[in-house]
């Protein structure tokens, strides 16, 4: 009999020659366990994904609850469930006034596409402007609004009308004009390796797109519901957006994403055509319900407010000579370890050590820390000591090889 990695890897697509190829039989809080039974600490919550944990038993409590009741029963916009309505009621309330209206979707890269679609129809603008480096998922439309050119040329021609930015620069930002539909923008840069924008240069984005009549909008697929330290990474710099976008640890595990606006902005696509955005899956009532859930958790648990104090604990512990740099912010930090090479025997001798790290896509010499919000300072201790044994490893056995 073929074994389960025999088949894993004959008839499911896979996305590199490398899976890691864990077979994992279950997860709790912070930990999974194999099939042999090894622990795992989950340092990277799924990427991004697991912010209140594996199974917290409230998020499995309202998906039991809900399953009992029903599941699917039409697309998306024509029935009144209740879970869609609490969550959207929810999302609402934690925004700023003027963004009191919800749009549920799938997945963070669908989010993104709608985004982009309200934009261009609210505005009658097509221009679209993305930063370099910037990750927004992998669809068509938000793979054209991608900021590296090694992910996107192969799958050419993609949207047209787009103009990359770099980042953090103000200068650049005289190039938003009044035929930009969208700026759309990550309150901290994912897949670049955690890089944050000084406060400045977010406010003065904000300032020209409402100059030039531009919609912001800003990616918190990754750093919503509570993982930099606020509720959504954009309440750092005193800016507030036009269009925000949320999937990842928004459905604590289950499959569900965002787009958030102001009703007066979302209502562009009622008309001309009707059913402008349509899903057939989207704000699905188990994932609603896990969802609600979720902002409970944070909520009640008061996780949000813990992130200052354990992000002050990592950046004390991660002391090291072979640490270049440490950059991020709240619960997700990546530590530059100076090349790929280095980074990679890390990240596989913490994973034999029981401790799962990644890389970034745009930036493979950095480590990637993002626990989920609930680890304990002593779970948090305990993972970083492997992180930094296995740095000291790979340290001496580079300083033995020369």
């Amino acid at each position: 009999m073929p074994t389960q990695r025999q088949l894993f890897l004959k008839h499911l697509a896979q996305t590199s020659d490398f899976p890691l190829g864990l077979e994992i039989e279950r997860a709790e809080g912070v930990y999974m366990y194999d099939v042999q039974g090894k622990r795992y600490a989950d340092l990277i919550s799924g990427i991004g994904v697991s912010n209140v944990g594996h199974r917290h038993p409230r998020v499995v409590a309202a998906i039991h609850e809900q399953v009992d009741k029903y599941m699917h029963l039409m697309v998306y916009g024509e029935y009144i469930q209740s879970p869609q309505v609490r969550l959207a009621s929810l999302l609402a309330g934690l925004m700023p006034a003027a963004l009191n209206n919800v749009y549920l979707t799938n997945s963070g890269t669908e989010a993104v596409e709608g985004a982009l679609k309200l934009a261009k129809r609210h505005t009658g603008r097509t221009e679209l402007i993305t930063f370099k480096d910037t990750y927004h998922g992998s669809t068509h439309g938000a793979l054209s609004v991608m900021g590296n050119e090694h992910f996107k040329n192969a799958f050419r021609p993609l949207l047209p009308d787009v103009q990359i930015l770099n980042y953090n620069v103000t200068a650049e930002l005289a190039r938003i004009s009044e035929r930009t539909a969208a700026v759309i923008v990550e309150s901290v840069q994912g897949e670049a390796g955690y890089q944050t924008p000084c406060t400045p240069w977010m406010q003065a984005l904000r300032a020209r797109c409402t100059e030039v009549g531009a919609l912001l909008i800003v990616d918190e697929i990754q750093t919503g519901m509570g993982r930099t330290g606020k509720m959504f990474g954009f309440e750092h710099y005193g800016i507030q957006p036009d269009i925000v976008t949320l999937a990842k640890g928004l459905g604590g595990g289950l499959p569900i994403g965002a787009f958030v606006a102001s009703a007066t902005i979302m209502g562009a696509f009622k008309t001309d055509p009707i059913l402008g955005h349509i899903t057939t899956f989207g704000g699905n009532p188990v994932c609603a319900a896990a969802a609600c859930a979720v902002i409970e958790v944070l909520l009640k648990e008061k996780l949000t407010e813990q992130v200052a104090a354990k992000n002050a604990l990592m950046l004390q512990l991660l002391q090291h000579p072979a640490i270049v740099r440490v950059t991020g912010k709240g619960l997700m930090l990546a530590v530059d370890l100076g090349s790929f090479a280095f980074n990679k025997a890390v990240i596989d001798r913490c994973l034999e050590h029981g401790v799962i790290t990644d890389w970034f896509l745009f930036n493979d010499r950095s480590l990637r820390l993002a626990p989920p919000l609930t680890i304990t300072s002593e779970e948090l201790r305990s993972a970083l000591q492997v992180v930094l044994e296995s740095i000291e490893a790979v340290y001496q056995a580079q300083k033995q090889s020369k």
